[in-house]
């Protein structure tokens, strides 16, 4: 396989404000009709990332979710719940009173609730509920407890990233970890990683070309280090339209060799 590509979806495969792909149509199909795979990437669930795959005919090609903690298989549904899920939130459940009731999820709210806190659609708050493997949440308590709730949870082998306003929990691994192993997989001869945002910097960094996707709602990565060796490159367009150039610039230049 010539090209293997992993792709972020919010503000890089998919337009910020409208969240249509329909400006990287083109780059798709030239990966198509080349017989090269793309990866979707991203924090949102299973049930949320296999709609958005089959919509772009990318169902034959697993997906790597919430934010590398779970993947989605080739042509698989999501199955409702995980064991891991399940564990992080008993593990939540076995906390001390005052330190749980500091910490609201995902599986705390309702999808009402979810909505709100997040700006989704009412349908798609529903599928960002139907969580597998990492559970975000809102820290509602003081900094002395938060201190202690994240050294719980490193205790218990509990990674907690904060991203924007949430905190998520998860027992690991990364967007990068999950592009290596599917990479191996596929004997990808060169990996292409778009993004945008910072869970996306490993990705990025441990790819052989690195795109990061111009997004004006959030402020920019800083420069990364494999930009000095012109491996990791930043478009101009935003969204899809950057990501649509990028990769039709990358095959191009790959075809002229």
């Amino acid at each position: 396989m010539r090209f293997l590509v992993f792709s972020d979806l919010d503000g890089t495969l998919l337009d910020h404000e409208s969240y249509s792909f329909e400006a990287a149509r083109p780059a798709l199909k030239a990966l198509a009709d080349m017989g090269c795979g793309v990866v979707l990437a991203s924090s949102k669930t299973g049930p949320e990332i296999a709609r958005l795959r089959a919509a772009m005919g990318l169902s034959q090609w697993p997906a790597i979710v919430e934010n590398g903690a779970g993947l989605l298989e080739a042509g698989a549904e999501p199955e409702a719940g995980g064991e891991e899920y399940a564990r992080l939130r008993a593990w939540l459940g076995a906390l001390p009173e005052e330190m749980r009731g500091a910490f609201c999820g995902f599986g705390d709210m309702s999808d009402a609730e979810v909505a709100e806190v997040t700006g989704l659609a009412p349908e798609a708050a529903v599928l960002a509920r139907q969580r597998g493997f990492t559970e975000p949440g809102l820290w509602q308590g003081d900094e002395a407890g938060l201190e202690a709730f994240l050294a719980r949870a490193k205790a218990a082998g509990i990674a907690a990233r904060s991203g924007g306003r949430f905190l998520t929990l998860s027992f690991g691994a990364t967007k990068a970890d999950r592009m290596a192993e599917i990479a191996a997989r596929y004997g990808a001869e060169t990996t292409i990683a778009l993004g945008d945002a910072p869970n996306d910097v490993e990705m990025l960094e441990a790819a052989d070309i690195g795109v990061i996707v111009r997004n004006p709602k959030a402020p920019a990565l800083p420069k990364l280090p494999k930009e000095q060796a012109d491996r990791i490159f930043r478009t101009q367009e935003c969204g899809p339209d950057g990501w649509n150039r990028a990769v039709l610039s990358i095959v191009s230049e790959a075809n002229d060799i």
